[in-house]
């Protein structure tokens, strides 16, 4: 492959895992919600969560190896796993490298989340919320489309839907969470009488 090949399959991949991974949130915050899509069983949005995120995961992947076996800017293996450490664009680097650090702690918890237990899955699996942004930034800092229309577009579309569907979650949690006490009370209400 050339120099120039790779340059363009990067700057591919890397908006495919923007893309990917933002559905993986949107999917992430209906498994959580217990929503139904349209034509699947509700355990199908769970299995479309997980595959999409094994997908999202194999493109992260490529973005990590073209951009590793790309001879035009040096980017090692220690660059790729300790943060901010690179001779090239350190912050932005270092930004990505954040990102797939926290992914990579999603991903193994996922893995073994029989043997760890919900609680602790659920509280390493909170980390793809803060895996996000940091990787966005480091899209927008470091990728040569940054201002290119379609870029723009794409990231203005993602940001709004990972923000909605924080939103949406956010207030989901806070009515469910003023409805749990007064259901609480009723239930023991109801056993006095």
């Amino acid at each position: 492959m050339t120099s120039e090949t790779l340059w363009y399959a990067n700057r591919a991949t890397g908006a495919v895992c923007l893309t990917l991974f933002t559905l993986v949130i949107l999917l992430g915050t209906a498994v959580r919600l217990r929503t139904k899509l349209p034509g699947l069983p509700r355990f199908g949005t769970a299995s479309l969560h997980r595959t999409l995120s094994l997908s999202a995961t194999a493109f992260l992947a490529l973005h990590i190896t073209f951009a590793v076996i790309d001879t035009y800017v040096n980017i090692t293996l220690t660059d790729v796993l300790v943060p901010f450490v690179a001779d090239y664009e350190p912050l932005w680097l270092g930004l990505g490298t954040v990102a797939l650090d926290l992914m990579l702690a999603v991903l193994i918890t996922s893995l073994l989340r029989a043997r760890l237990g919900h609680r602790t899955w659920r509280a390493v699996h909170w980390l793809a919320y803060a895996s996000w942004p940091i990787a966005l930034l480091h899209g927008i800092g470091i990728g040569t489309d940054t201002g290119a229309d379609w870029m723009t577009w794409l990231t203005i579309t993602c940001v709004a839907t990972v923000v909605t569907a924080s939103g949406i979650r956010v207030v989901h949690t806070a009515r469910a969470t003023r409805r749990t006490p007064a259901a609480l009370l009723r239930t023991a209400e109801g056993a006095r009488s």
